[in-house]
């Protein structure tokens, strides 16, 4: 199908971008280095990391890992937070030549033991708050090398030691571990910095990231990110952001809000290596559920840019404290993880003045790769225009692209996509098209304008008496009503209609009652897509990024009916 998106493109920005213009992610980051030596990088509560530091203690970090006997191409694990050891350590193993494989730090057991022995890592580098789960698991795993991270260490000794003994004593938040032979953070540190650093010959199509899925649909997959994958899409979604910019331009250094976990590849690009490019800085918030703390943060900063999720809008709009902020500088608002709906965008839009530019990418997309346009201040539904060097098809279950208009599987190809998974080639060909396309599992509809609507996951579909139902859309209605705050909708076994509709919600008015949001969902939706029985609930189980989990309720409710 012809690019009829390029016709819709705001002015300026390019159809496509060149890969070339970097060796390597790792010429990226030390031009960035060099460049912005006296900027600060990243903030962790007031303590700033300079790029110069963060330099000078990447080096450090690659050198002691090769001092372990670590070689180009090994993998080495992160589990940890936002915290500023992070960005220390990826770029330690990534100047290493290693391969750098970020874990969830709210794995259990079964989920780190299932991604340390699929990504074959030799080495980790974790929060001491989650040593504890892997202590279960080393001994089954192929890690012969563990340095430990706490999260006072990098903050100063006063402000450390009082953080360190709140985060341990008060709050209890790291449960008692024994790993033999582990190795301190900063100790890590001040042995590399007395260890000879070898560079290593890395080319672009070596691999720099193993980012893994979320796993809500089964065992979690490695995605194999090249060093030219992942700086295609960082400058993609350079070119992309520029108009937003341009519209409300910072006053000097470029400031992003970073509560999005940086193991997560939304952030990982988003965040740190877009505002690496640009000499920015990132304020990390390490735990963005605690909303008190989060606005208390993002109150010491006149910020520019705002990564996020449909879930953490929701909450920040509602916050009292936040809505006293003053939001004359921020000029781009990212939304991508999950849909954002209508009323969410809205209130942000009234409230910030800074529209929701939705966004659509994957682990094995290296991130975004379609976008609403960052200047406009509509909300279109949709999850935007294919950016730079990105294609987009929509094909049937033959693999044929469909109409204009019509459903179908979204793939994506170009250079931002993902090698391969991860030693399983299965998988690899199973969602690789013959022509390079890569079928992402979810269900999408391409308009005349080359906008892309996502309509759901294939494998989230309801099926009702024959009738197709996707949760999505369920969803988008229920919270439009003014009492829901979040809502979520599964597909449970019904001995008449094959299937039926399940919805649970988290009330924002607690008068709100089923029997009114029932009625509401009769007017709004035809009668196959109403919820069949309606479950309030404190809260909803979610992914660290704000993805609701409909698999943990479906689960869970197949298992009090015995399924």
């Amino acid at each position: 199908m012809k690019k009829i998106w390029l016709e819709n493109y705001p002015q300026d920005v390019p159809a496509e971008i060149d890969v070339n213009q970097y060796g390597s992610l790792v010429d990226l980051l030390e031009e960035s280095f060099q460049k912005y030596s006296s900027n600060d990088a990243y903030i962790l509560m007031d303590k700033a990391l300079t790029y110069g530091e963060l330099d000078r203690q990447s080096i450090a970090m690659a050198a002691y890992l090769q001092s372990l006997g670590l070689k180009k191409g090994d993998r080495v694990a992160i589990m940890m937070p936002n915290v500023l050891q992070y960005p220390i350590a990826v770029a330690g193993i990534l100047r290493a030549g290693m391969i750098a494989v970020n874990v969830n730090p709210l794995y259990t057991p079964r989920e780190l033991e299932h991604q340390l022995k699929d990504s074959g890592s030799k080495a980790i580098i974790i929060l001491e708050n989650f040593a504890s789960t892997l202590q279960e698991v080393i001994s089954k795993s192929p890690v012969e090398h563990t340095i430990v991270a706490n999260i006072g260490e990098m903050l100063g000794t006063v402000k450390g030691f009082i953080v360190n003994f709140v985060v341990r004593y008060v709050k209890k938040g790291v449960p008692s571990f024994s790993l033999p032979g582990s190795v301190k953070f900063n100790d890590a540190l001040a042995k590399g910095h007395n260890k000879q650093f070898s560079k290593p010959d890395i080319k672009s199509d070596d691999v720099a990231v193993l980012q893994y899925t979320g796993g809500t649909t089964g065992l979690s997959k490695g995605a194999v990110l090249l060093h030219s994958t992942i700086i295609a899409n960082l400058l993609s979604s350079e070119a992309w952001m520029q108009p937003g910019l341009k519209k409300n331009p910072p006053d000097g250094q470029m400031i992003s809000i970073c509560a999005l976990p940086l193991y997560h590849v939304f952030a990982f690009v988003t965040c740190s290596l877009l505002a690496k490019r640009n000499g920015g800085v990132n304020v990390l918030i390490p735990n963005p559920r605690d909303l008190d703390a989060t606005v208390k943060e993002m109150s010491k900063y006149r910020f520019n840019v705002m990564p996020g999720v449909n879930t953490l809008f929701n909450a920040l709009a509602n916050h009292p404290e936040f809505q006293k902020l003053d939001f004359s500088d921020l000029g781009i608002t990212n939304g991508g993880g999950t849909a954002v709906q209508e009323d969410v965008a809205k209130q942000w839009l009234e409230l910030t003045g800074c529209a929701i530019c939705e966004g659509y990418g994957l682990s094995e997309t290296s991130s975004g790769v379609t976008c609403n346009p960052t200047d406009s201040e509509q909300f279109s539904g949709t999850i935007g225009l294919p950016m730079p060097s990105v294609d987009i098809a929509i094909l049937d279950e033959t693999g044929k692209e469909v109409k204009l208009g019509e459903r179908g599987e979204i793939a994506i190809r170009g250079p931002q996509v993902m090698d391969s998974y991860w030693e399983n080639p299965v998988a690899t060909a199973n969602c690789m098209t013959k022509d390079g396309f890569f079928k992402s599992g979810d269900v999408g509809i391409m308009d005349k304008r080359g906008y892309v609507k996502i309509v759901d996951r294939i494998k989230d579909m309801i099926l009702v008496n024959g009738f197709n139902v996707y949760p999505t859309e369920i969803e988008a209605v229920v919270t439009n009503h003014p009492g829901v705050m979040d809502a979520a909708v599964i597909g449970v076994p019904d001995d008449h209609s094959g299937e039926a509709v399940k919805l649970f919600v988290v009330k924002k008015d607690q008068a709100l009652t089923a029997e009114t949001l029932a009625d509401y969902c009769a007017e709004e939706l035809t009668g196959y897509k109403k919820p069949k029985t309606i479950e309030f609930r404190d809260e909803l189980p979610k992914t660290p990024v704000g993805k609701i989990l409909r698999r943990e309720l479906r689960d869970e409710v197949l298992a009090t009916l015995g399924k």
